[in-house]
């Protein structure tokens, strides 16, 4: 098979040098902007930073989406408006629903700092469909062992969200989503069906092809509806799966996604009027509004 045949698109990232680490983001990007339920995918290192430094993402707001971070290596403090203290490892699902607002912040953890943090992962941003964008916002933290993990010697898949290979997670969906890290041992292979209206395929690391078309690391390959195919890899790879129902397009500016371009703005104003609730513990400083509109904020 070609090209052509398996994937209606192949997006190539966007890569931001954040001094220590580089952010991969394949979505949104003009050509698409959604697959499935997902409409931000940002691969985050892998690196090592500078003993005594972290990231230190500080208090920002979002609404009417719901964010998925997943790591690979390290650990990452989450402190948010509800209150919610939790730390992110390897393995593990942090699902913050933002509905009608959140504010939250992202940091490394002291411990991690003195020896050098190891920063490795995925964050995605998923849209809440449109009869609950508005909902109370929510934190749900799944831990490893909970998700289902699926192996046959060769190939070893967990299932972050949604139904795979028959296992579901018990974590949240809003919408019919699926979303899996899977890893290939050499020889390794993994088929994926079709049954989603749409999916994407991310090399994180290693070597993949699928139908004997190979992949490039850090793009991310949208499979044509309704075509079937297989994963393999000669020497072993980390690939992530994701996708879902379609959806509607959504607006984004800065943190701020929603079906509606006016819901958008009266976030922007709220944000800028300090209307937003607090995250407790961390409310001493937080990102301002950008004056020229962007997708998400770093520090």
């Amino acid at each position: 098979m070609t090209n052509d045949d398996l994937f209606d698109i192949v997006l190539t990232p966007v890569t931001h040098d954040l001094g220590g680490f580089k952010v991969h983001r394949t979505l949104p990007a003009k050509a698409r902007t959604m697959v499935g339920p997902f409409l931000f995918f940002d691969q985050m290192g892998p690196a090592i930073l500078d003993a005594g430094t972290g990231i230190d993402v500080r208090p920002h707001p979002h609404i009417n989406l719901a964010t998925v971070t997943y790591l690979f290596g390290g650990a990452i403090d989450h402190r948010d408006s509800l209150g919610t203290k939790a730390r992110i490892e390897p393995g593990a699902v942090n699902l913050m629903t933002a509905g009608r607002g959140i504010v939250h912040s992202e940091r490394s953890p002291g411990d991690e700092r003195a020896k050098g943090p190891e920063l490795s992962g995925i964050q995605t941003w998923i849209a809440l469909p449109e009869r609950v964008e508005e909902m109370a916002p929510a934190f749900e933290h799944i831990t490893k062992a909970q998700l289902p993990v699926i192996e046959d010697g060769c190939a070893t898949a967990r299932v972050i969200m949604g139904s795979l290979w028959g296992h579901s997670a018990p974590t949240t969906t809003y919408a019919g989503t699926i979303y899996a890290d899977i890893l290939l041992a050499p020889g390794g292979s993994l088929p994926i069906d079709a049954e989603a209206d749409e999916r994407a395929l991310y090399l994180c690391d290693g070597d993949a092809s699928v139908e004997g078309v190979p992949l490039d690391r850090t793009n991310l390959y949208v499979l044509r509806p309704g075509v079937a195919a297989t994963l393999r890899s000669e020497r072993g790879a980390r690939v992530m799966l994701c996708g879902g129902e379609a959806m509607t397009p959504r607006h984004v500016w800065w943190n701020f996604v929603s079906s509606s371009r006016e819901r958008i703005n009266e976030a922007k104003r709220a944000w800028k009027a300090g209307e937003f609730p607090v995250v407790p513990g961390d409310s001493e400083e937080f990102i301002p509004i950008p004056e020229v509109p962007k997708t998400v904020s770093y520090p």
